[in-house]
């Protein structure tokens, strides 16, 4: 009898436990709710903090993002789960974001968080370092990409992919094709080439009409796929993920192992042929450029590692393949949303093509670099269609010591302030009643003359000393492309399909885009 009674003293007593405890979280709950309705943030649960609010917000966290920046003001706080320590403020106002990338630069680096994630993909590249690391990279990048040969060279790498094999692959196409995905390969094989002088063969179209799986190509999208994992599930998950080799994590480091297998034997073969050519090189590409200034060095003196050509290598090619190709991508399907910015685009090309002194059919027509620059309406919708939809969306930085951002917002040491250029985009103090619109106008200035905004409020190619040193690279790529499709070309999306942001490092666009090309000529 009393083992009886004292059995069921205990099940209460674990009731009382559980009730308790139920209480204290419903409590919490109702606290939280309170407090994000009156901060209007986003709502922060008991020990998990944000992050079951982000998983409910998945499928349209930008928009989420926005949303809740809008409601609060422009800043809003956040902590992650409680046993993993995350902790900062989400903002879109651009004095905050000045602050960050230029006048307290020194306490805001990339930090801890951003490099453990990418050091097994980029190493001590460009893109995941910090201090003298990344002045060095930033100063040879700089220096390289804004040299004559190597502008040159670009140009006429970039000329050859589009009329070579980019327009040829779009006659073939029978009915639809993915957009996104011909963009993809395109950027690729033009980056490959600007960085390691090869030729990939992402749009080299085989016997059978079909686009191949290129190795190197599929490795370093699976590698950038997969590493985002690390990004959006607590640190313990992927790393016992990589310390018991399984999942997502054993992918991963077998898509990093193809990635560094090319480059070394790019690399060295390059080194190889360059020290046989005895100084008769013609490759202008960066691998090449890099080993041709090792060469003027002493012997055993190398100015650059073979770490850090591969490192700084394998970072160009990331920050190249993706941008471009969605921007393109998110352009085209903003062009099919508003015909008369299309039409304006046209006239402008027509108006260039009329003031050469011998006239040819639009098919046959290849513009200069100087007929490019010439190009601002169309330079203006790029760039408005970047700021609706910027190839990275958000962007992060950690904090090094405590700090108070201009908006009176505090961070704490060890936090993150993450800065949401898609919201920026969005804006109506930034950018005004029409901030959702797609109006390329918002850029002409002085009779029509593209002119640009400050890059703290159009964050989309940085800012402050980390601004992209291939900016001019970009658009030079993006006109290219644009313009030469545009001439010959109304690029018209499959109806039915949905269209909207996929949740990786680069806004791709969810399914991709089937498209038809209809010859302007029908």
């Amino acid at each position: 009898m009393k083992m009886k009674l004292y059995s069921m003293v205990s099940e209460l007593k674990a009731m009382d436990v559980v009730m308790a405890v139920v209480a204290i979280l419903i409590m919490s709950v109702i606290k939280q709710r309170k407090l994000a309705a009156r901060n209007r943030g986003a709502m922060l649960w008991p020990v998990l903090g944000i992050l079951p609010t982000l998983y409910i917000n998945l499928d349209h966290i930008y928009d989420w993002v926005t949303e809740v920046l809008r409601r609060c003001g422009g800043t809003f706080p956040y902590h992650g789960a409680s046993f993993c320590g995350a902790h900062g403020v989400v903002t879109s106002d651009p004095a905050n974001v000045e602050y960050m990338l230029k006048t307290n630069f020194a306490n805001f680096p990339k930090g801890r968080y951003f490099r453990e994630r990418f050091i097994d993909f980029l190493g001590d590249g460009i893109f995941n370092a910090d201090d003298e690391s990344w002045k060095e990279q930033r100063k040879t990048a700089s220096f390289e990409m804004h040299s004559s040969r190597f502008v040159a060279f670009s140009a006429r790498t970039m000329t050859e992919l589009v009329h070579g094999k980019l327009l040829k692959l779009l006659k073939m196409v029978p009915d639809s094709i993915d957009l996104q995905d011909v963009f993809l390969r395109f950027t690729f094989d033009n980056i490959s080439a600007a960085a390691f002088g090869v030729d990939t063969g992402c749009l080299t179209v085989n016997q059978n009409e079909v686009l191949p799986v290129v190795p190197f190509a599929k490795a370093f999208e699976d590698a950038t796929e997969l590493t985002l994992f690390r990004f959006i599930v607590p640190p313990f998950v992927w790393r016992i993920l990589k310390a018991l080799n399984v999942g997502t994590e054993k992918k991963l480091r077998s898509a990093i192992e193809q990635v560094h297998e090319f480059v070394d034997k790019t690399v060295s073969d390059r080194r190889t042929e360059l020290n046989e050519s005895r100084g008769s090189n013609e490759k202008f590409d960066l691998l090449s450029r890099l080993v041709e200034e090792e060469q003027r060095t002493s012997a055993g003196n190398l100015r650059f590692s073979e770490k850090f050509i591969k490192d700084f290598c394998i970072s160009f090619i990331l920050a190249g393949r993706d941008t471009s190709s969605v921007a393109l991508t998110w352009f085209f399907w903003l062009l099919e949303q508003n015909p008369r910015v299309e039409s304006n685009i046209l006239e402008e090309l027509h108006d260039i093509i009329n003031l050469r002194d011998i006239q040819i059919p639009d098919d046959e027509v290849v513009f200069s670099i100087e007929e490019l620059k010439k190009m601002n309406y169309l330079q203006a919708a790029l760039s408005e269609g970047l700021r609706l939809y910027p190839s990275v969306p958000i962007d992060f930085k950690e904090v090094l010591a405590d700090d108070v951002l201009p908006d009176g917002s505090p961070v704490r040491k060890g936090g993150r302030v993450m800065y949401s250029i898609y919201s920026m985009g969005r804006m109506e103090e930034i950018w005004g009643k029409d901030c959702t619109e797609f109006v390329p106008e918002r850029w002409l200035k002085n009779g029509g003359k593209f002119s640009g905004e400050s890059h703290f409020k159009y964050t989309v190619f940085n800012a402050g000393p980390r601004l992209c040193v291939g900016k001019n690279f970009a658009y030079l790529q993006m006109k290219m492309v644009a313009s030469a499709i545009i001439l010959r070309y109304s690029v018209r999306p499959v109806d039915g399909q949905e269209i909207c942001p996929k949740l990786t490092t680069t806004l791709y666009m969810k399914h991709g885009m089937q498209v038809r090309f209809v010859p302007r000529n029908e």
